[in-house]
Parts: C-alpha cells; structure tokens; sequence
C-alpha cells in the first residue's frame, strides 16, 4: 500500500501543499474509512484503496466532474499490478471512485464507507459534514460530532 501511494502521489497533477485534495488530503480519508470499517463490515482493502485513488486524477480544485472516472479508470488499469482485488471488489472501488462526488448516497456498507469517509474530512473546507449525507449509521454519528473530537477519534490529530 505504501509503494502504490508513492505512486500515486509523484504522479498528482495540483500542488501538493495547497491543494484541498492533495494527499494529506487522502491521509485522512484513510483514518475515516478505518474508523468506519471497523463499525459497518465495510472491505477495508477497498476503502483504502479508495483513499489513495479517489482524488489522485483530479486536473483542479474547482469543478472537475471526470476525476472520479478518471480516478477509477487507473485503478482498473493498476489492478493486477500494482495491487490485487477480486473481481467484485475491483467493482466496488470503481463504483466508489467513479461516484464519489455526485452527492448520492449508498446502502452498500463498502461503498457507503468510503464516500463518508470522504466527506468526513469536509471540514478541511470550512464545510461541516452533514449527518443527511452520510450513508452509514457511523457516519451519521461521526458528522454530528465536533470536527477535533471525530479527528482524534480517527486518529488524525493527538
């Protein structure tokens, strides 16, 4: 996994450092779809997997509606190689990555843990996560709960 983030990051077309959805960015995902997984029964191989990918393929930080297909297309294309995912997980990552911004909700606990997980972390944004976006009973309670406390719950911040 730390092999395919490196990757993953030497390839992130936007600066690193100012970027809303750089890899520190990821990093956090990855700390919020742990938290949930182990709530929902969620793949935690595929919510991992989706922290690293959902946002690498972003060309802005405005309005790019193509970096989620973006995003799934070179997990398609590094699965195999890079990583290894049966195929009905290969399937739930390219669900997640491809649908990630479109403001839907999903009963699937996999993808519905990666899509709060990504959510979660909207406070990055001066955006309060709402709990009618979650998809999950867990991240339902996890948005309603101050930015510090569900950060150092996640293991984010001490």
């Amino acid at each position: 996994m730390k092999q395919l983030s490196a990757t993953l990051k030497s390839q992130f077309p936007l600066h690193e450092i100012s970027s809303p959805h750089a890899p520190d960015h990821w990093e956090r995902v990855e700390r919020y779809g742990i938290l949930l997984s182990s709530r929902t029964g969620a793949d935690l191989l595929v919510v991992r997997l989706f922290s690293i990918f959902h946002d690498c393929r972003r060309m802005n930080d405005a309005i790019d509606r193509e970096h989620g297909p973006r995003a799934a297309d070179l997990a398609c294309q590094m699965c195999g190689d890079a990583f290894e995912l049966e195929p009905w997980q290969l399937e739930k990552l390219v669900q997640a990555c491809r649908e990630h911004d479109n403001g839907r909700t999903s009963s699937d606990p996999t993808v519905g843990s990666c899509w709060d997980a990504d959510r979660l972390d909207l406070d990055r944004i001066g955006i309060m996560p709402k709990s009618q976006f979650m998809s999950t009973d867990y991240g339902r309670i996890l948005a309603e709960m101050r930015p510090r406390d569900r950060q150092k719950l996640a293991g984010i911040t001490a």
